[in-house]
């Protein structure tokens, strides 16, 4: 019996699938494809984010961290530098902490 996935997985994941005694039938990704996967399985864990709470919530967080890891090695770059570009932002324009939830603004 076979599942079909068709979709960007962990790099150990072909490892599990021989020693679960199953045959893992995958390809490499071109660097455009790969990117391509990346955009996608962000969405996907996004939804998954979502979806979940609690501790379950936190998993899916970090999956996403992973993601946004590659997405920036692709661009030559670190989740490091994604940090810093995030803390520079919030030192210009602020967080998210206060909860403002802007409705309209009125011309003058």
């Amino acid at each position: 019996m076979e599942k079909i996935y068709n979709k960007l997985v962990r790099d150990k994941i072909p490892e599990i699938i021989i020693s679960n005694g199953e045959e893992p039938i995958f390809t490499v990704l071109s660097d455009y494809e790969y990117k391509k996967e990346l955009e996608l399985k962000l969405m996907e864990e996004y939804n998954e984010v979502i979806n979940s709470s609690g501790a379950d919530r936190l998993e899916e967080l970090a999956d996403m961290i992973e993601i946004i890891k590659a997405l920036a090695n692709t661009q030559g770059k670190t989740l490091n530098d994604v940090i810093y570009i995030a803390d520079k932002k919030a030192l210009e324009r602020g967080g998210f902490n206060n909860k403002i939830y802007l409705k309209k603004v009125l011309k003058k």
